[in-house]
């Protein structure tokens, strides 16, 4: 079947360029920190246990890049998927309250039943990312729903649940040490068993949303034309909000709220591809992983010795991104 919306052809040497790009940006990702290391250092230390580089490269940057590799994936994707379901612009998970929902979900296990692992946050925040997509879906007018309505609806929601989570930190002072570092947003803490804990999640959503493309697509035309082409209007949104609860929630519980990178990649890719989500989606769960490390590559060096963490980053640049795109669309 042809294209359902018109695309700008992407080159065929877009796939090619887009796994360069993210392989240059895992490659920074393992030399670059408090110590910086060559590329044969870096070679060493992922090969060879008895190179003086292996601890820092295999033990600790090799958690992270990986943990960064999914969470980007999973934030990229789940942003371009919120879009496209929403069909509002400005749809990300940490703007409509996606994050929040999680962020409230994990206070209230740690303060309320003593959690303080990952296995245990990730099912709170999938419950708590997933309830608020399936609110912000009903509150913001369900098929009838216009991004102004969605961008309102996300905004309160956001701004209860983050009120709710800083009254849990305040009054109880072990949530609020436990939280802390965690909604700040950050890869810094990745290890082995984080990243085989959250794999199957985020492969799970990965492969979902690729499949919804192309109903996706025909969603765009309206529910009866999309029915006319085979689609299932309600069905491609059920399996649009698991796949956002699946990307969102795995990301969150694994590295805090970050917000923005859901925003920004979809909108870059979407200038190379042109709005077809069969090739914008395959893009961003490329190129947002390379966003995300980029950042956390940056937070390494600008505070060296210290470090910024990534969400920071990313909030520093997107905000302006985001100011830019309101301004260019009014």
């Amino acid at each position: 079947m042809s294209s359902l919306v018109p695309s700008v052809r992407a080159p065929a040497a877009g796939p090619a360029a887009a796994l360069a790009v993210l392989a240059a940006v895992v490659a920074l990702s393992l030399a670059v920190g408090a110590r910086p290391l060559a590329p044969a250092d870096v070679w060493a230390g992922l090969t060879d246990p008895a190179s003086p580089a292996y601890t820092v490269v295999h033990d600790m940057r090799l958690s992270r890049t990986l943990l960064g590799l999914l969470a980007g994936t999973a934030l990229g994707l789940g942003g371009a998927v919120m879009q496209a379901l929403t069909r509002n612009p400005i749809a990300d998970p940490g703007l409509l309250g996606i994050n929040a929902g999680a962020s409230a979900a994990v206070v209230s296990a740690i303060s309320l039943l003593g959690v303080t692992s990952f296995l245990g946050y990730v099912w709170f925040a999938f419950a708590g990312a997933g309830i608020v997509a399936v609110l912000l879906y009903a509150v913001g007018g369900g098929r009838g729903a216009t991004p102004a309505r969605l961008a309102l609806a996300g905004a309160a929601l956001n701004a209860a649940l983050y009120s709710y989570v800083n009254a849990v930190e305040l009054l109880d002072t072990a949530s609020l040490d436990k939280m802390r570092f965690w909604t700040v947003g950050s890869l810094a803490a990745a290890q082995g068993s984080t990243i085989w804990r959250v794999l199957p999640f985020v492969l799970v959503g990965t492969v979902l949303a690729l499949a919804l493309a192309r109903p996706l697509n025909a969603l765009a035309l309206g529910d009866d034309t999309a029915r006319g082409l085979g689609a299932d209007p309600r069905r491609a949104r059920l399996a649009a909000i698991v796949a956002i609860t699946l990307l969102c929630g795995s990301a969150t519980a694994a590295c805090g709220p970050i917000v923005f990178a859901g925003l920004m990649v979809p909108h870059l890719v979407g200038a190379l591809t042109g709005p077809d989500l069969r090739r914008l989606f395959p893009y961003c769960a490329v190129l947002a992983p390379a966003v995300l490390l980029g950042a956390d590559v940056i937070g390494r060096v600008v505070a060296r010795p210290s470090e910024l963490q990534v969400g920071v980053v990313t909030l520093v640049v997107g905000g302006p991104f985001f100011l830019y795109f309101v301004r260019r669309r009014t």
